[in-house]
């Protein structure tokens, strides 16, 4: 397949560009009867597409305030963002400007803050604080870096409406936005039902936003990100599974650690980073069904979901989505995936 079979049409006023006011209110799209056209629900209708030994998996990564402002010394305006930490005062970033800065520059950070340009790597910049940990500079002076589609600078309420009730592993640029619509009441609705959970780690970066530059999918290179699959978690979920539960993926950040974590074969913990590129034509080897936000067009997100549900049902769903107007991306609807029936 190519990237431009991943195109769909969608009016930018179904960009939302706020969240509801309540986090469980969302909409829900549920593809779980393959002979059925997709239904109509609504987020708090989850507990009635599980069953009692069923398992969800969240990623619990956290959203730094990766955003900042500074200028070089020739005094044109730079805008960073921090892709990943080394140590305390060393990280890769981003950065926005008029020309890329030089190894060996220096940046100027809001209150005073230097930083100096190590190298470059692959599109990114390794920069070093001279005075200060980057996560004291981020704590006083960063900001949630919204995505590009909303169109609006963060705001207060985003600091806690961009994170998941169950975040805690500092580390994403990019929430895992299909975890935003889980709120306490769900998840005591869930637990009264016998529906468990267990978390991983997937530091979501900034290149999920990146479009996919070629037509030839063979071609392209999926960016890096750091994630953590736990011995314990591998046990649970394999207990579940005998035990004859499905294993339900909250997010496709979830189904890309947890299909790294088994592409030996077979579930076992991991710690480091992946490249995974799932689409069409890929074999899942321990995902039963999918909670996800809808997708950019012609991204490597929206070729998960179609290798999972079917492509064919995937666009019919997004074509359904946008004609029922329900709202796109991180602050927008979810849906409820079973997979295509697979010889």
């Amino acid at each position: 397949m190519r990237r431009s079979d991943f195109y769909y049409d969608l009016p930018p006023e179904l960009i939302a560009q706020y969240p509801l006011d309540e986090r469980s209110a969302s909409r829900l799209l549920a593809l779980d009867d393959l002979e059925a056209a997709p239904r109509d629900l609504v987020f708090t209708a989850l507990p009635s597409l599980l069953r009692p030994k069923d398992l969800l998996v969240f990623n619990n990564t956290r959203v730094m305030r990766a955003r900042l402002f500074g200028h070089k010394s020739t005094g044109g305006r730079v805008e960073l963002l921090v892709e990943r930490l080394f140590a305390s005062n060393e990280a890769l970033v981003h950065i926005r400007a008029s020309k890329p800065p030089k190894t060996g520059s220096r940046i100027e950070l809001e209150g005073g803050v230097q930083a100096e340009v190590l190298q470059r790597e692959e599109g990114l910049f390794r920069l070093r604080l001279l005075q200060s940990a980057f996560a004291d500079v981020m704590a006083t002076y960063g900001h949630l870096p919204l995505p590009p589609y909303i169109r609006r600078p963060d705001e207060v309420s985003d600091e806690a409406r961009y994170q998941t009730v169950f975040a805690r592993e500092m580390g994403a640029v990019a929430a895992p936005t299909a975890g935003l619509h889980f709120d306490e009441s769900l998840f005591a609705a869930l637990k009264a039902l016998g529906i468990g959970h267990v978390e991983v780690t997937l530091h979501v970066g900034a290149g999920t936003f990146q479009p996919v530059r070629v037509e030839d999918l063979d071609q392209h290179v999926m960016h890096a990100e750091w994630l953590e699959v736990s011995e314990a978690a591998c046990e649970r979920i394999s207990e579940v599974r005998r035990s004859g539960g499905r294993v339900i993926a909250v997010g496709t950040t979830s189904v890309r650690s947890l299909e790294t974590a088994a592409a030996g074969g077979c579930l076992q913990p991991f710690r480091g980073e992946s490249r995974l590129f799932i689409r069409p034509g890929y074999r899942f080897r321990v995902v039963d069904a999918m909670i996800t936000n809808f997708h950019l067009p012609e991204s490597t997100l929206l070729m998960l979901v179609a290798a999972f549900a079917g492509y064919n049902r995937i666009m019919t769903a997004y074509r359904h989505a946008v004609a029922q107007g329900y709202r796109f991306f991180s602050y927008g609807d979810a849906m409820f995936l079973l997979p295509e029936r697979r010889g």
